[in-house]
């Protein structure tokens, strides 16, 4: 632990309501997710979280993927009292450190309004967009 944080990978240290909270209620992203659902995508993911010295989580972010090929770094949150002190940042540097051993052809994430905390960690806009097509529901 250094600076007072440690990250965490552990699903069963997180605390998932107070993720619910975080995601459903202040993440431009994931506005209104159920509780349901945000376990149900914790269950399937690999978490990492930041907790203070005394046990209380101020970060998450989790991980999909099929540990061969690619991965999708998403939900990735800080509590606003704890930003600006590089948790973001440390955040996305364990999940690849996580996945790094896995050797996968692809990283992925999206981002409205944080280019520049991906960008320092090696992230750029995608090669191909074009390529890339989704299906909403």
């Amino acid at each position: 632990m250094t600076d007072g944080y440690e990250i965490r990978t552990d699903l069963a240290e997180m605390d998932l309501d107070l993720v619910h909270e975080w995601l459903s209620t202040d993440a431009y992203w994931a506005l209104g997710r159920s509780r349901e659902k945000i376990a149900t995508a914790a269950a399937h993911s690999l978490n990492f979280a930041a907790l203070t010295t005394d046990g209380r989580q101020v970060a998450y972010a989790r991980v999909l993927t099929d540990h061969a090929n690619f991965a999708w770094l998403c939900d990735v949150y800080v509590a606003r009292g704890h930003r600006g002190q590089g948790l973001a940042r440390r955040l996305v540097d364990a999940v690849l450190a996580a996945v790094e051993p896995m050797g996968l052809s692809r990283v992925v994430l999206a981002t409205r309004d944080a280019h520049a905390v991906y960008a320092r960690a090696g992230f750029t806009p995608l090669a191909e967009p074009g390529t890339f097509m989704e299906r909403r529901t």
